[in-house]
């Protein structure tokens, strides 16, 4: 069975009651729902309750009655109900991710180097990612993904205290405007309205680059000068990719400028 063509091409009818405002995003959260469900499944050694993959996946219990149902429509066998738990009967596998070792160890080493970042949602995602790619690579593979022989070296950078790098994150994806308390390097505060564009990872910090709404220009900002920081209702919808090609632009002409001015 092609899971993946299964879920893309039958997973639109049970969100049609969901896409509102946001389709495309709507549609790729419950198709990915429904990808991570099974490979919780997949992993367990006996059945799972509702509530506890509620809980995993950040969900209400009735959403995962809903997904599983979801999933039994298209065939995958699920069995079990509400108050007894779900189990993946056995037999039931997804196509196999084929990698060459070097692709392999890029994959491993890049999740290492996630482990250094102060975004705790993207740790989190990062093994997730992990266990879908060993619950399906070839055998031949997985002593790769399994061993210890690379690893990312340093100092994990500690999170923001003013700002959470998921909301940020969100913001630049959905094009939402942030105000910002904030703080200079020579300590002097004031408060900004920005577009978030894009997101640079060091590995002592995070550096937000935005069109700054008090200076009119694109400017940088590093997270761990942020006091407080609180999304608002207003958007630069349409505005996003064509800043960043400016952005881009900019440093591409002239690469002392990769980074622009300070807040």
């Amino acid at each position: 069975m092609d899971l993946t063509r299964l879920l893309y091409d039958s997973v639109t009818d049970s969100v049609v009651s969901v896409v509102i405002g946001n389709p495309k995003g709507d549609f790729m959260r419950k198709a990915s729902r429904l990808f991570e469900l099974i490979q919780i499944l997949r992993a367990a050694k006996g059945p799972v309750t509702a509530a506890r993959l509620a809980e995993t996946l950040e969900v209400v219990p009735r959403s995962i009655y809903r997904d599983v149902a979801a999933l039994q429509a298209m065939r995958v066998p699920i069995e079990g109900g509400r108050g007894v738990g779900y189990l993946l009967r056995p037999g039931f596998t997804v196509p196999p991710l084929m990698f060459t070792i070097e692709e392999s160890e890029a994959i491993v080493l890049a999740l290492a180097l996630l482990e250094r970042t102060g975004d705790s949602e993207l740790k989190a995602a990062a093994k997730r990612v992990s266990r879908k790619i060993t619950a399906v690579v070839p055998s031949a593979l997985l002593q790769t993904f399994s061993s210890s022989a690379l690893h990312a070296w340093g100092t994990a950078a500690a999170a923001p205290a003013g700002i959470d790098l998921a909301t940020l994150r969100r913001a630049v994806r959905d094009e939402r405007k942030l105000e910002l308390d904030y703080r200079d390097e020579k300590g002097q505060p004031s408060q900004r309205i920005i577009w978030p564009l894009a997101l640079i990872y060091y590995s002592e910090t995070v550096n937000i680059v935005a069109w700054c709404e008090l200076r009119q220009a694109i400017r940088n900002f590093r997270t761990d000068r942020v006091q407080e920081s609180r999304p608002l209702d207003a958007s630069f919808r349409g505005q996003g990719e064509r800043l960043r090609r400016e952005w881009v632009a900019g440093w591409t002409r002239d690469p002392e400028t990769v980074h622009p001015q300070k807040g």
